[in-house]
């Protein structure tokens, strides 16, 4: 009976150790979970981690990366800029003469600008005082000789664009009068800012006949000029604004009376516009990536989508541009 008593007495007294036994295993869980989940990682780590026989690539070097940058450069030169140049087939004549006999081309300022600039090269020398000049050969280094040449015959000869186009109704208003149709032509940095001439620039404007067009030639040059632009500023060479624009044209009416074909004008445009605005066609061609720059459409490439201020803006905001000076700007 003793034994009978007692027994629930000591169940009673063993309950409260057993659930404090509860309450510190309970106590040390989270730590257990937190040791456990250590050595999980620790093991991770060590098996994913690069193991003694592995080697680690290194990033490439600032030198190594500068390396890379200016082969990709001189191969991009290559094929947009080629050391020996472009051959331009037209005859040239004595244009230069003319010009200078008609005062579009004033002497002594032609000569006193280059004068700081090195002087006149041989070719360039034939270009301007010679009488029986063939093609033109454009090279890097005289092509801002060959732009204000282009820029003064694009100015001087008479052409129906210059007296009939944008430059005289760009703001949709057609001049009441001759008068006003040369003021309003006169406005711009083709023809203003023109300082190498006798006179007062608007007196050469669209004023001699050096090369006479045809109407079917007049016709090519209207559209190839439309469909020319240049990555300074919006406007297609048909609205020659800017010495840029006035020097092809000139260069357009030029390979219009000489009875070269549209397709090859576009690729000989394609080519000067790249001596002129280096930096955006060796990005224009970098763009272009997996295309040759011999396999690219030059008329494409020359179009507005492209060759225009907004539209190479999207270009460059694509690919970043190779690390080369710029042509010069829209002055002499």
């Amino acid at each position: 009976m003793e034994n009978e008593n007692q027994s629930p007495v000591q169940n009673n007294h063993d309950a409260p150790v057993e659930n404090k036994r509860q309450t510190e295993n309970k106590k040390f869980l989270p730590i257990s979970i937190l040791l456990s989940a250590f050595v999980v990682a620790a093991a991770w780590i060590y098996t994913s981690g690069p193991k003694a026989t592995e080697v680690v690539q290194p990033v490439d070097t600032v030198a190594e990366q500068d390396a890379n940058s200016a082969k990709e450069l001189e191969e991009l030169e290559e094929n947009v800029l080629p050391l020996d140049g472009v051959t331009i087939p037209i005859k040239w004549g004595n244009l230069g003469t003319q010009m200078i006999d008609a005062g579009v081309i004033d002497k002594e300022k032609f000569e006193e600008i280059y004068s700081k600039r090195g002087g006149f090269a041989e070719d360039q020398k034939k270009l301007l005082y010679g009488a029986d000049n063939g093609e033109i050969k454009m090279t890097e280094a005289n092509s801002g000789f060959l732009l204000n040449l282009f820029w003064a015959f694009g100015l001087a000869n008479k052409n129906e664009i210059l007296e009939k186009g944008p430059m005289v109704n760009y703001d949709g208003k057609e001049p009441a009068s001759p008068a006003e149709a040369m003021e309003k032509a006169g406005r711009f940095a083709s023809t203003g800012g023109w300082s190498l001439a006798t006179s007062d620039a608007m007196n050469y404007y669209s004023k001699y006949p050096f090369v006479a067009l045809t109407p079917e030639q007049q016709g090519v040059v209207e559209r190839v000029s439309k469909n020319i632009y240049r990555p300074c500023c919006g406007n297609s060479t048909y609205f020659p604004d800017c010495n840029h624009g006035m020097a092809m044209l000139g260069l357009v009416e030029l390979m219009a009376a000489q009875g070269m074909n549209e397709d090859e004008m576009y690729k000989i445009a394609l080519r000067v516009n790249s001596y002129w605005f280096p930096d955006t066609y060796l990005t224009i061609a970098k763009y272009l990536k997996g295309t040759a720059w011999e396999n690219a459409d030059p008329k494409e490439i020359l179009g507005s989508d492209f060759s225009s201020g907004s539209g190479f803006q999207k270009i460059r905001e694509k690919v970043t541009p190779p690390e080369r000076e710029e042509g010069g700007g829209c002055g002499v």
